[in-house]
């Protein structure tokens, strides 16, 4: 069997085309778990609404509103599946992502299966976002909703609370523990662009939480012996991503911000050519994320924006 977790909150707009998408999956044996964090509006109505239609199939759990990764976790608490997915509220799956990636990893004998993401703007505009390559698997760390899981890989991890970025630490900590990973190179998840997120919005100070959890991570990478593998997330989700995220701000807390997580990076990284991670990266990534190093994010932002428009 497969559990699909739904943490539900201000969804009402959206949510039944979610919950439908994954009432028509092709693949057998599959539980879908809404947890309604809390949410003010008809949510958790329709939640309950959906549990009443489909008994054997939808269970429905209404929590204290405590944020994404709580209530993730309290739908892995109840989950009874074989195979853990994730779905978020106000996105929709293809009818036959679960089959796919379920396949993929029994064929394969893998841990956990990727699939590609579909972005789709209000006006109907597509795009694709990679997918990510077997030899190069932490590439795939981020959202956790284009991935299927075994339940075994997970174990007794859970979803850190209360912070941003709980979903990279998650799948970046199973992308490191699999023994194997699986990729299907189709874009087979649905993420609606236009809601407010951890990667849109003006929050400057909730973006530092990125750095609790590279705490996490290099807590974690330390006790498994992958230094290497910290580095790399560190230049990729702090310098670069991070950095480049917070560059584009407005808000007054964003020079601070800034200079924290640049400092961050210096703390640990003291030199960044030095760097094994850095080496392996692409010269236009290497010089973004140099200049960032150095404090000349503004630069690198004027350079990526040119690139952008050519």
């Amino acid at each position: 069997m497969l559990s699909i977790i739904v943490p539900v909150y201000k969804a009402e707009n959206y949510l039944r085309r979610c919950v439908e998408s994954l009432l028509r999956q092709t693949v057998n044996e599959l539980e879908v778990i809404l947890v309604d964090d809390g949410s003010p509006d008809a949510s958790g109505a329709i939640c309950e609404e959906y549990a009443a239609a489909y008994p054997e199939r939808v269970r429905c759990l209404h929590i204290d509103n405590g944020g994404q990764g709580r209530a993730r976790n309290h739908g892995l608490a109840i989950a009874e599946g074989e195979y853990i997915g994730f779905v978020d509220s106000d996105d929709w799956v293809e009818p036959d992502m679960y089959e796919k990636l379920l396949a993929a990893a029994e064929n394969a004998g893998a841990d956990l299966a990727v699939c590609g993401i579909r972005t789709v703007h209000e006006n109907g505009e597509t795009a694709s976002l990679p997918v990510g390559q077997p030899e190069k698997p932490l590439a795939a760390a981020g959202s956790v909703c284009n991935k299927l899981f075994r339940r075994e890989l997970i174990g007794e991890l859970r979803f850190p609370e209360g912070l941003w970025y709980e979903d990279f630490a998650f799948s970046a900590m199973l992308l490191m523990r699999a023994k194997k990973t699986v990729f299907v190179q189709q874009d087979l998840y649905d993420y609606r662009v236009g809601q407010v997120s951890t990667m849109n919005n003006e929050n400057a100070r909730k973006n530092l939480d990125i750095l609790e959890i590279m705490e996490l991570l290099r807590e974690f990478t330390e006790r498994e012996g992958k230094r290497e593998d910290y580095e790399y997330l560190l230049i990729n989700h702090v310098l670069l991503d991070g950095i480049k995220r917070l560059s584009l701000l407005s808000g007054a807390e964003k020079r601070e911000a800034l200079w924290l997580l640049r400092a961050y990076v210096h703390e640990h990284i003291p030199k960044l050519s030095d760097c094994a991670a850095w080496k392996q990266e692409t010269r236009n990534r290497r010089m973004i994320m140099m200049l960032n190093y150095l404090g000349l994010e503004e630069l690198s932002k004027l350079i990526l924006k040119i690139k952008k428009a050519i």
